[in-house]
């Protein structure tokens, strides 16, 4: 039996297994061989070769585009960008990955329409691998979904799940230290709803016989077992719904429903029409907030506030992170820096290199000759 057979029984045997607490810990064993397994198939996977859609990572931040074929995420990329896509009316995929650079609040932005994914994806068909492992290394999933189906979403969401992509959630607050003896021991900061038997089995199926684990959340059997695994990913995303120019405006009302019914509030959702380019400033916008960018304006010797092109960084960016990025030899010169603006309590306030900056504040660094 080949590795997708003994993942697809497995994967039917947890849907035939009823859960309670007598099959608590059964159930945990088999999810824990069930991601040991899928992990292998991955790297099989990417060691065999193939076509390939690997993109070099460019710019301030990386967007992946993710949504199945024809939604639109061609004619999407071309408005926000200057890229060409090969685009039609009809049903298709796109061929290969189209990297575009949104140019927005003094950022760029790298955008990336990846091909169109299908249902399976996870599994290798289609090369959804490749596609997907493109996903795994973006900042921020834009879900793009027509407006005739909404459905798709649920598809979107079980296919990245599968290739271990946690979307919109944070890491399980989980450490486990192996050791040489004494077994399994169990501290947890947090009433568990799993009991020790199930735990210690799933550790076990992961290979550790002498371990202590810390719990610092009342984990579930999967986010215990992303806790123990190291490939999973934890993107953010946001959901923008095309074609809106094709539709009634009382239709409007079946789409917030349907939307509310996956749990996205149509508040938080742009909707837009790439081919008519309506609703694309509230998505440039929605993008920036969520991938968590500021803007830093220097103030440069001679020459006075840069405001043009901004020293795009991270929120919680330190001053002396700024300067690793900047480069050059700032670090070793480095004596202290005034800044203005939202971090500041006063105009040039001198501070040293712990210093947090914020969005459009104006920094000076004063440097030993």
């Amino acid at each position: 039996m080949g590795l997708e057979e003994e993942i697809e029984a497995i994967e039917e045997e947890i849907a035939n297994t009823p859960y309670n607490k007598s099959t608590e810990a059964h159930i945990g064993r088999l999810k824990s061989k069930l991601a040991e397994k899928k992990e292998k198939l991955q790297n099989q996977s990417s060691a065999g070769g193939g076509t390939g859609y690997s993109v070099e990572k460019h710019g301030d931040a990386t967007v992946a585009l993710v949504g199945f074929p024809s939604v639109g995420k061609s004619s999407l990329l071309n408005s926000l960008t200057n890229a060409e896509s090969e685009t039609g009316s009809y049903e298709f995929t796109t061929l290969d990955v189209n990297p575009g650079m949104l140019e927005h609040r003094g950022a760029n932005i790298q955008m990336l329409d990846v091909p169109g994914l299908i249902e399976g994806a996870a599994s290798g068909r289609g090369d959804g691998q490749q596609v997907l492992a493109v996903v795994r290394n973006a900042d921020l999933i834009v879900y793009v979904l027509s407006v005739f189906e909404i459905e798709q979403y649920d598809r979107l969401q079980e296919e990245l799940y599968d290739i271990n992509i946690r979307v919109d959630q944070e890491p399980p607050r989980v450490t486990v230290r192996p050791k040489i003896k004494d077994g399994i021991k169990i501290t947890s900061s947090t009433e568990q709803d799993l009991d020790e038997e199930t735990i210690s089995d799933v550790l076990r199926e992961h290979g550790y016989v002498n371990a202590d684990l810390n719990l610092q959340e009342n984990v579930s059997i999967d986010r215990l077992v992303d806790g123990l695994m190291e490939n999973r990913e934890y993107i953010p995303s946001i959901t923008c719904v095309n074609k809106v120019d094709l539709i009634e405006p009382d239709y409007k009302e079946t789409v917030d429903e349907q939307l509310r019914e996956r749990g996205l509030d149509p508040e938080e959702v742009t909707f837009i029409s790439a081919e008519v380019e309506r609703g694309l400033d509230a998505l440039k916008d929605r993008i920036w907030d969520n991938l968590g960018l500021i803007r830093v304006y220097m103030d440069k010797p001679g020459r006075g506030v840069d405001w043009e092109e901004p020293l795009v960084v991270e929120k919680g960016t330190t001053i002396g992170e700024a300067i690793e990025k900047l480069g050059g030899e700032m670090e070793e010169r480095f004596r202290f820096a005034r800044v203005s603006g939202p971090s500041a309590t006063h105009d040039e306030q001198q501070v040293g290199t712990e210093h947090v900056l914020e969005d459009e504040d104006v920094l000076k660094l004063i440097l030993r000759r």
